[in-house]
C-alpha cells in the first residue's frame, strides 16, 4: 500500500497535481503535462508556438506527435519584421531591437529553476511516451486491484461491468438490463465504466473530447483547456464556467422578473383590445 502511494506521487504533474496527461520531458529531466506547460508559458507572457508548424520538431515526429495545441496569434503587419528579427514575442529581460532570436525560459515547478527551451519553446521538447505508458499501466493496476461489485445482485454478488451516471450505481450485465428495461426512459441511460464515486456527467468539448471548464464571452460558447490555448480565442474574454453560469443566471432571472411583472399589464391590454374588436363588430 505504501509503495503504491509513493509510486503515485512520482506520476503526478507538479503543476495540476493530477496524473500526467501527455507529459513533456524538460531539459532538467523533470516532466510536465503538455497543457500545463503551455499555460505556464502563457502566464509568463510568452506566445506559444505550435510545434506542428515545424515538422522537424522532436515533439512533432510521427512517433512522438504532441497534441494539437493552438498556434500563436498572427502579428500585425507593422510588427512582422520586428518579430521575425527578435524572436517569437516579447520576453522579460529582452533588449528592444535585439538582432539575435531570444531563447524561451521555462520556470520548472519541480526544481524551481528557469530552464532554457531554446528559440522554439515547447516545440523542441520530446513527449515522454515511456512515462505516459507507466501512468496508463498504473491506472489499469489500480482498477484491477479494487474490483467493484454489483450493487443489486443477491448474494453472492457478481463483479460490476457497467456503471450508470444517472442512477449513480454500478451493475453486472443482467442487473443493468433489469433496471433499464427496454421502452422506458431509463433505457436511454448510457453505460459507463463501473466506479464507486460517480461525478455528475460534465459537458464535453466536441472538438477535443475534453470536459469543458471555461466560457468564452466573445464567442458565447463553452471551451475546454485545449481550446483556451488555441489562437482562435486569443485576446478573448474567457471566464470559469461557474462564474459565467452565475452571471447569465442572474441576467436571466432579472429578465424573467421583468416579463412576469409586465404580464398583468399585457393581459389587461389584450382584454381591452378584444372588447374594442367586439364593439367595432357590433
Amino acid at each position: 500500500q505504501t509503495s503504491m502511494k509513493n509510486m503515485e506521487r512520482e506520476l503526478v504533474c507538479p503543476v495540476c497535481k493530477e496524473m500526467y496527461k501527455q507529459p513533456l520531458a524538460l531539459p532538467c529531466t523533470h516532466n510536465v503535462c503538455h497543457v500545463c506547460a503551455s499555460e505556464v508559458l502563457l502566464q509568463n507572457g510568452h506566445l506559444y508556438c505550435d510545434p506542428t508548424s515545424e515538422p522537424t520538431s522532436p515533439a512533432a515526429t510521427p512517433s512522438t506527435r504532441s497534441p494539437r495545441l493552438g498556434r500563436r496569434a498572427v502579428p500585425k503587419p507593422d510588427r512582422l519584421d520586428r518579430l521575425l528579427k527578435s524572436g517569437f514575442g516579447t520576453y522579460p529581460g529582452r533588449k528592444r531591437g535585439a538582432v539575435h532570436p531570444q531563447t524561451i525560459s521555462f520556470p520548472c515547478p519541480a526544481c524551481q529553476r528557469d530552464v532554457d527551451l531554446g528559440e522554439r519553446g515547447l516545440g523542441s521538447l520530446f513527449r515522454n511516451l515511456t512515462l505516459e505508458r507507466v501512468v496508463e499501466r498504473y491506472r489499469q493496476t489500480i482498477n484491477i486491484s479494487a474490483a467493484i461489485m454489483c450493487q443489486f445482485c443477491k448474494p453472492p454478488q457478481l463483479e460490476a461491468t457497467k456503471g450508470c451516471t444517472e442512477c449513480k450505481s454500478s451493475f453486472c450485465n443482467e442487473c443493468f438490463k433489469l433496471y433499464h428495461p427496454w421502452g422506458t426512459q431509463k433505457a436511454q441511460h448510457e453505460p459507463t465504466p463501473p466506479t464507486l464515486t460517480f461525478r455528475p456527467k460534465g459537458l464535453m468539448c466536441p472538438e477535443h473530447k475534453e470536459e469543458v471548464t471555461h466560457y468564452c464571452k466573445t464567442c458565447q460558447r463553452l471551451v475546454c483547456q485545449l481550446c483556451r490555448v488555441r489562437r482562435t480565442h486569443t485576446s478573448h474574454k474567457i471566464t470559469p464556467v461557474l462564474s459565467a453560469y452565475q452571471a447569465l443566471r442572474e441576467k436571466l432571472t432579472k429578465s424573467l422578473a421583468y416579463i412576469l411583472s409586465s404580464q398583468d399589464t399585457v393581459q389587461t391590454q389584450i382584454a381591452e383590445l378584444e372588447e374594442t374588436v367586439k364593439h367595432t363588430e357590433v
